[in-house]
């Protein structure tokens, strides 16, 4: 487990650091600060976005890798799925969570469910019985049944960053809101799927199989749910009790840190989906734990929170970029390139109909729920989350290496070509839908014109997180009038589900926990004077 070096292999944590190690960190940290420098000075360019700049990065340097060592080796590390599920990961999704504006998620939150979970499971199906045709006609070599749910559920898991790095989600929050949330959700669906078909013995299929799987699926999503929140909850009220702010602020950060990373590594001591988890943690923290600590904390937190989920999101599309070049892999299926340039290219297909399949059927589902017109999805809305969600990334790869690998290699032919043919997929859809996107969202969205100037740095994590963005209209003074027909009634509730909820959390939840307006005094606290001062 953890990250090892490629020329020559040497453990990272090795008893005597070695040169060889040294160099290797050396290279691979100044490659992560050219990814950042390059990706600032590329800001206005029309097509590239960071993500692209790090493949295409990896890419070059693997190159000359493998031209310095003639064609021995293109990396400076070895892939670990447990590097990227255990270390790179939870970062990148504790953050999402942290800073998601949870109002207009929750509100959207029907419809985003039934895009992240009922549509991956439309998408999953459609693939797993496309690829299933696809190695019959192929002749791809054998593979069993858990081998075609597995690439279901590979091929499932989207990648929306780059959609989500040109979208602004105070100019288009329905939209971004879908296309943040989905995303997440599609992730831990499509991990909780995996790991389900894992669990289960599919040589012996019976009429409960099904039904079994889907019972599993359930009580996956629903616990790793609630041990999140628990894990936010019970930091919220540890730091509330203890006034860690009254003696040092360091101890309140690195509170939150670790407890949100002990929220991820249960999920995954007790074979949980840790994304769900860990992104559910981040929801609460921001609700409660974070009102909890001190004015110093509260920024400190935001900045350290941004800065490791973008630079985990750098690493790993470098790594990516490099690691396409291994050779070792590219030698098992080179008798037969044709066979592996066609199944990646059927594969692509799948995706694109697979997700086609769900995001305008469920659209149109959602618009029937929906009274007011802005809360309709539009057909360039539709045009965009479907885009959205066509990229393949760093999930998709660790999966795939987690079923058809070991440590990195595959000496079997029909692993070596799904391998093979996932990284295909996710270098071309990254990079080619990658460098379309920003001229797509600008096309069908001319609204968002100017979002494509925000930086896509750790600055662009920590704008929308300085304003809180989850007031309200109760806490921003605002009246809002009774309906006064059944018309208005029915489009604007007087009691919806977020007015009984702020009752509650009102009541019962921030009086335990904190949150603002219920956060402990600290003597001396610039965050607890201004907040005396507001609400005197």
């Amino acid at each position: 487990m953890g990250v090892e070096f490629a020329a020559p292999v040497v453990g990272l944590f090795s008893a005597t650091a070695d040169y060889t190690s040294v160099v290797s960190i050396n290279i691979f940290v100044t490659l992560l600060c050219a990814c950042i420098v390059i990706g600032h000075l590329l800001e206005e360019n029309r097509w590239m976005n960071e993500s692209t700049t790090a493949i295409v990065i990896g890419l070059c340097t693997g190159f000359v890798i493998l031209l310095i060592s003639k064609g021995t080796s293109s990396r400076i590390l070895v892939f670990s799925e447990d590097l990227f599920f255990i270390y790179l990961l939870p970062p990148i999704i504790f953050n999402a969570g942290f800073q998601v504006k949870k109002k207009q998620f929750f509100r959207n939150f029907m419809t985003i469910t039934l895009f992240g979970a009922v549509g991956t499971l439309i998408s999953f199906s459609l693939i797993s019985f496309g690829a299933y045709r696809l190695c019959k006609l192929m002749d791809i070599g054998p593979m069993e049944l858990g081998d075609f749910l597995a690439i279901g559920a590979i091929f499932s898991a989207t990648d929306s960053v780059c959609t989500l790095q040109v979208l602004n989600q105070d100019e288009t929050p329905l939209l971004y809101s879908l296309v943040f949330g989905e995303g997440v959700v599609n992730d831990a669906t499509s991990v909780v799927l995996f790991n389900a078909i894992q669990s289960f013995d599919l040589s012996h299929i019976n009429s409960s199989t099904g039904f079994q799987l889907v019972g599993n699926f359930l009580y996956l999503f629903i616990i790793s749910t609630l041990l999140g929140v628990v894990a936010g909850l019970l930091s919220a009220y540890v730091i509330k009790k203890l006034y860690f702010g009254r003696h040092s602020t360091d101890r309140e950060v690195a509170l939150m840190i670790l407890m949100a990373y002990l929220s991820y590594v249960l999920a995954e001591l007790f074979e949980l989906s840790a994304i769900l988890t860990v992104f559910f943690c981040g929801i609460v923290m921001s609700h409660y734990t974070w009102h909890n600590v001190t004015e110093s904390s509260r920024i400190t937190t935001k900045h350290i929170f941004a800065t490791m989920s973008f630079i985990s999101e750098i690493f790993i599309f470098l790594y990516v970029g490099m690691d396409a070049l291994d050779i070792e892999k590219w030698k098992i299926v080179s008798g037969s390139p044709g066979k592996s340039i066609s199944t990646s290219a059927a594969l692509l297909g799948m995706v694109l109909v697979g997700r086609a399949a769900f995001v305008f059927p469920l659209s149109f589902l959602s618009n029937l729920t929906k009274k007011l017109p802005e809360e309709k999805i539009n057909w360039k809305q539709q045009v965009t989350i479907w885009w959205a969600g066509l990229m393949r990334g760093a999930v998709s790869i660790a999966l795939a290496y987690k079923k058809f690998s070991l440590s990195g290699f595959t000496q079997q032919h029909p692993n070596a070509v799904m391998i093979t043919s996932t990284i295909t997929v996710v270098l071309f859809s990254t990079v080619v839908f990658g460098l379309l996107t920003k001229p797509l969202v600008k096309f069908l969205l001319p609204s968002t014109r100017h979002a494509s100037s925000e930086p896509s740095t750790p600055k662009s994590f920590l704008a929308p997180l300085l304003g809180n963005g989850q007031e309200s209209e109760a806490d921003l003074g605002i009246h809002v009038p009774r309906p006064t027909s059944l018309r208005m009634l029915l489009t604007t509730p007087t009691h919806t589900v977020h007015h009984y909820w702020r009752k509650f959390d009102n009541a019962f939840m921030r009086p335990m926990f904190g949150g603002r307006g219920f956060a402990p005094f600290v003597p001396g606290s610039p965050t607890e004077r201004s907040t005396l001062d507001v609400n005197n």
